[in-house]
């Protein structure tokens, strides 16, 4: 009995050399699916790296910066010592572009040239090259100290307002009143009275500047001998602390409680005299004139 050939049937020759590199290159996706995917992730993870960069380095200039607080001198509104675990405040970079800073603002400024380095911590720059880099990397997003230069203080009085201490109370005066302050901490063992300065006339442009652990913290009161009688110029401030970002156990807002709200404005009992007293006259005033005669309408 003879064989029989299997029969194959003619393929069109013309139509398969048209089709068959695209074919084969869909057949060869289909062996090895993710290859496009995984060689596409690791082509484009530069780019990644590089964009995210840029927008850090663009947002921490120009919008917000975190920064680290590494003393106590604002105690116990920010938390900051040698050995603990330091509060990351968010700096706002934004509102100062607009208006000045307002007595209570929490903000971070450059020290002026007679301040020296921040005498607060020790931020030594390590020698190693690459680690210097990572350290100045660190502090763009808050995990290492920021310049030996930056300041984290509680604005007091701006320019033009005369500031001294203190009345008989042991209080900070403005222009002559008393401030309330209800953020003030004394360290123990440093006294809890604040020390005493002449009246000093803020320079139009300036600020006078405290810190909340009143008596532990290198502020305006440390330089009244300078150019500018201890107080900053607007120009060097970086920017109004926000809110604590880290740690998670102390997420929440920095007050900018007024200082001078209630000392330098009327009770508030009396604000509202004005509103009270325009209400009791526009009531009989209604009255009587609705009981004026109104005016016939003529009849057509």
């Amino acid at each position: 009995m003879a064989d029989v050939d299997s029969f194959t049937p003619p393929s069109d020759d013309s139509d398969a050399g048209e089709n068959q590199p695209e074919e084969r290159s869909r057949r060869w996706w289909r062996r090895r699916p993710g290859v496009e995917r995984k060689g596409s992730f690791w082509r484009e993870l530069p780019i990644l790296i590089v964009t995210a960069l840029v927008l850090t380095f663009l947002i921490q200039t120009f919008l917000a910066r975190v920064y680290v607080i590494p003393s106590q001198s604002m105690e116990r509104t920010l938390h900051g010592c040698t050995g603990c675990t330091n509060d990351r405040v968010l700096v706002d970079k934004v509102s100062f572009r607009f208006t000045d800073p307002h007595p209570g603002d929490v903000v971070v400024f450059k020290g002026p040239e007679s301040w020296g380095d921040n005498p607060e911590f020790d931020a030594s720059m390590p020698s190693n090259a690459f680690a210097k880099a990572l350290r100045q990397f660190g502090s763009l997003i808050g995990l290492a100290h920021p310049d030996e230069r930056d300041f984290v203080k509680r604005v007091i009085a701006t320019g033009g307002q005369i500031v001294q201490c203190c009345d008989e109370s042991g209080k900070v005066l403005v222009d002559g009143k008393p401030l309330d302050e209800p953020y003030l901490h004394f360290e123990g063992g440093r006294g809890g009275s604040q020390e005493p300065f002449a009246p000093i006339q803020v320079p139009q442009g300036h600020l006078w500047v405290m810190g909340d652990n009143r008596n532990n913290s290198s502020d305006s009161r440390r330089h009244v001998d300078d150019e500018s009688s201890g107080t900053i110029p607007i120009d060097n401030v970086i920017g109004k602390a926000r809110v604590i970002v880290l740690p998670p156990s102390r997420w929440g807002g920095i007050s900018d409680h007024d200082p001078q709200a209630r000392a330098l404005d009327a009770p508030a009992w009396q604000a509202d005299l004005p509103v009270a007293l325009g209400l009791l006259l526009a009531w009989p005033a209604r009255t009587g004139l609705s009981r004026l005669p109104r005016p016939r309408r003529e009849r057509r």
